[in-house]
């Protein structure tokens, strides 16, 4: 009826604003509508074979999941100390400033990373000052995430003085740090304190498991005496598995 009146009247601008106005808002209302519609009809159907739906320059998976969990002072003092790494006296003094400032779970982190980027010389002075707090509880899983990271980079030494700080309280690795150790001295060239770490395996109170068996039996070929020991125990433990002997050509009479 507004309408009506209004084109009766003397002024036809007036009348061809109102209508102008009147049709644009319902154009805007109906544009998003249409525009879900078709969203819709787009995600109903299969993705193009060129298409990526991930395609945001992030890391996924568990690398983006870690990165996470580091907070900001953690990996600040990951930074620091890799750039000191080489001059103990600044090392010493980011240590005091920056690092002894960190809370409980920001040092386990910053120690897990630095294991994680093959820093051990860096994360075994970062378990030492985690030793050093008050907070501080003998933890095998803390042992062991260094003991296998130092075996992995040939650090033997410095490896069985962690492992000889963890015996003293104690603590009992579990199969897979024996496992780890036990490849790293047969890798090293060590085959006696392969066997070493063997008997203090024996000793412990969990169940054995077959890995570090199998380890020694193919590490220690070029050793029948020792490789026979392993072999007797190995077939007394496990009855119903079975061991590979190669031919007596290859590696002697075993």
């Amino acid at each position: 009826m507004a309408i009506r009146a209004i084109s009766r009247s003397k002024v036809p601008f007036l009348v061809s604003m109102l209508v102008r106005e009147l049709i644009i808002p319902i154009e805007r209302v109906s544009m998003p509508i249409k525009l879900q519609n078709a969203i819709q009809e787009i995600d109903s159907k299969k993705p193009f074979s060129n298409f990526r739906r991930y395609h945001d320059g992030r890391p996924r998976g568990p690398l983006w999941r870690g990165k996470k969990l580091l907070g900001k002072e953690a990996l600040f003092v990951i930074l620091g100390l890799k750039r000191f790494k080489d001059d103990e006296e600044k090392l010493d003094k980011f240590i005091k400033s920056h690092v002894l400032r960190l809370l409980k779970m920001d040092m386990i982190a910053v120690l897990n990373e630095l294991e994680r980027q093959e820093e051990v010389p860096l994360g075994l002075k970062m378990f030492k000052v985690i030793q050093k707090q008050d907070w501080y509880k003998p933890d095998v899983y803390l042992y062991k995430d260094l003991i296998i990271a130092l075996a992995k980079c040939k650090k033997m030494d410095e490896a069985m003085q962690v492992w000889e700080t963890m015996r003293k309280e104690d603590l009992f690795p579990d199969y897979q740090t024996y496992a780890e150790v036990i490849r790293g001295f047969l890798r090293y060239g060590s085959p006696a304190d392969a066997m070493n770490v063997y008997e203090d395996m024996k000793k412990s109170p969990d169940p054995p498991e077959e890995l570090p068996f199998r380890i020694l039996l193919k590490g220690l070929l070029p050793h029948p005496l020792l490789r026979n020991r392993v072999k007797q125990d190995f077939e007394e433990i496990f009855p119903d598995r079975n061991v590979y002997d190669p031919p007596e050509e290859i590696f002697g009479r075993i």
